[in-house]
């Protein structure tokens, strides 16, 4: 079987999603991190809509950032990830990382954007996101991850977003009323996986040699 091919980007927070899961669970994948303003023909072609992650191998194309968690997370999974030993867990955990993605994700953006901006709702949103994290933050204060003691996909699902929240104002975020989620997030920051998941690769050509990644 040839090594997968992951369409990636450095700061792209689902790609980041992307990259997690495959460093967890021990897999390899070729990684061309790509140049957003010259989309290579090559992802284009097997996934119009332009947007990563994408995951290519022999003819299969999975273009969304969960199911590539998934996929990678089901061939190999050491640290239980997915929460193996209650398998009535997968579908809370999924429906928590979609509320996110729906919700949160959504707010979130909004608050970036009239802080960029100087937009006078930027507090209402900062509020808005407080008020999502503030389960999270309950959740935390009672154990060491999101779900339980052990993390899970939920963690590395909501990790990114969660970081592009407290980058936005970070004096605030230092004094905000989420100590739990501030000690999680650095948590996550001391693990040397979530530095290599943030390594910087030159953009991909079909001229460079290959960035074997995992």
């Amino acid at each position: 079987m040839t090594i997968p091919i992951l369409y990636s980007l450095r700061q792209c927070p689902y790609a980041m999603r992307a990259r997690l899961a495959i460093l967890y669970a021990g897999q390899t994948v070729v990684l061309r991190d790509v140049d957003m303003m010259n989309k290579p023909k090559e992802m284009l072609s097997i996934s119009p809509k332009g947007t990563v992650p994408v995951l290519h191998f022999e003819d299969t194309v999975i273009e969304e950032s969960v199911d590539v968690m998934l996929w990678t997370l089901t061939q190999s999974d050491p640290r239980n990830l997915l929460y193996h030993h209650d398998l009535l867990q997968l579908p809370l955990m999924l429906d928590l990382i979609q509320k996110s993605d729906s919700e949160f994700v959504q707010i979130l953006q909004k608050y970036r954007a009239a802080s960029r901006y100087h937009d006078d709702n930027e507090m209402e949103y900062r509020d808005k996101c407080v008020e999502w994290l503030s389960d999270i933050e309950e959740r935390l204060s009672k154990h060491t991850f999101i779900m339980g003691e052990s993390a899970s996909i939920v963690d590395y699902a909501l990790l990114p977003f969660i970081r592009q929240f407290s980058r936005v104002d970070k004096k605030w975020y230092n004094i905000a009323p989420l100590p739990h989620l501030r000690a999680w997030l650095v948590r996550h920051y001391n693990d040397p996986i979530f530095s290599k998941a943030m390594t910087i690769y030159p953009k991909w050509n079909r001229d460079a040699e290959p960035v074997i990644f995992g």
